[in-house]
């Protein structure tokens, strides 16, 4: 047998980009704007950028990061004005020279581009986004219990169980800005991802805290936060089925 070699070309490109930072001083509690010059190719992002402006010419930068692959949600940051992932933002795809990097929106800083995520953590956690059922020995103990569920039963909810929890949501949300009590899109889409979930028995635990004030009726749907999910996933969707299941007294749809 004859084997043919496919000579595949891979082109790159080069480009000196300016990178604006906008950071944050935990010793003075205020902000400060740096600038860096680093020459990237059309293959990196803006992570592979700020590390190596970390490596190369100012050790003291902070940033988050983890996977760099765009699964943990650990790098989220405002890019050009827009939450994104620093993983997947690649400088060559902006349209622009200049980039503009800053910390999430809504969220403390710690330093620099590191904002502290207690807060976004503990809205998420007060939906009780897990598996509830009213017999927790049957649930716990009995090791040979199974819960059915159909396909169509699974696409119900199975868009919301793609959230990673990088807080881009929360950072593009206005009313977030507005009411820093209001739970956010994230927490909410987490409600209903949990509630739709014909094995899960704890809408009614979780209404308390989704119809009111500063649950579900404080999204006034400006959908930004369906617009920079670096998933795809839907919250402002999630947050007016949720809505439509108060106003109609029925559980979100089985």
């Amino acid at each position: 047998m004859s084997s043919v070699k496919a000579d595949i070309k891979i082109e790159i490109k080069r480009r000196v980009f300016t990178f604006r930072v906008k950071r944050y001083d935990p010793k003075t509690s205020g902000y400060k704007w740096s600038e860096y010059k680093v020459e990237v190719t059309n293959r990196q992002t803006v992570l592979d950028a700020l590390l190596k402006i970390k490596a190369t010419q100012d050790s003291t930068l902070a940033v988050r990061y983890s996977c760099r692959m765009g699964i943990c949600g650990s790098c989220a940051m405002v890019i050009n004005g827009t939450p994104r992932l620093a993983c997947e933002t690649k400088p060559f795809e902006l349209g622009t020279d200049v980039i503009t990097v800053e910390p999430l929106s809504n969220l403390k800083p710690i330093k620099d581009l590191v904002t502290d995520m207690d807060e976004f953590f503990e809205k998420h956690k007060s939906v009780d986004p897990w598996l509830i059922r009213k017999d927790e020995k049957e649930q716990f103990e009995q090791l040979n219990t199974y819960y059915p569920q159909t396909e169509e039963q699974l696409v119900n909810y199975l868009e919301f169980s793609y959230c990673i929890k990088c807080g881009a949501c929360y950072a593009a949300c206005p009313m977030v800005f507005l009411n820093k009590n209001y739970l956010g899109p994230q927490a909410l889409a987490a409600a209903y991802r949990w509630s739709a979930d014909n094995r899960d028995e704890g809408y009614v635990l979780r209404l308390k805290i989704i119809d009111s004030d500063n649950g579900v009726w404080s999204c006034h749907y400006s959908g930004t936060c369906s617009k920079v999910c670096p998933k795809g996933v839907d919250p402002a969707l999630a947050i007016n089925l949720l809505k439509k299941s108060l106003l109609t007294g029925k559980p979100p749809a089985r």
